[in-house]
């Protein structure tokens, strides 16, 4: 895989073109300042392009508030 390096100042005059080479080229951008690699710009998997069916998020915030009942209650008690 083919990597450039470029400064945050071409990056961002070179937006578009930085973006695409990743997926079109295979190619790996590195974005740099003051020479210091900052990011790098890479395609994204096959797998995290589609975002994930409702169905697939159930229960993925178990335990994030707590009792769910109470959660509302406290919620509805503050609005009364």
């Amino acid at each position: 895989m083919a990597a450039m390096v470029r400064t945050v100042w071409r990056a961002g005059a070179r937006c578009e073109e930085i973006l695409e080479a990743p997926r079109r080229e295979g190619v790996v951008t590195i974005v740099s300042r003051r020479g210091v690699p900052r990011a790098a710009v890479v395609a994204v998997p096959e797998a995290l392009r589609e975002p994930p069916a409702l169905a697939e998020l159930r229960g993925s915030a178990d335990g994030c508030f707590g009792d769910g009942v109470d959660f509302v209650a406290a919620m509805r008690d503050e609005w009364s």
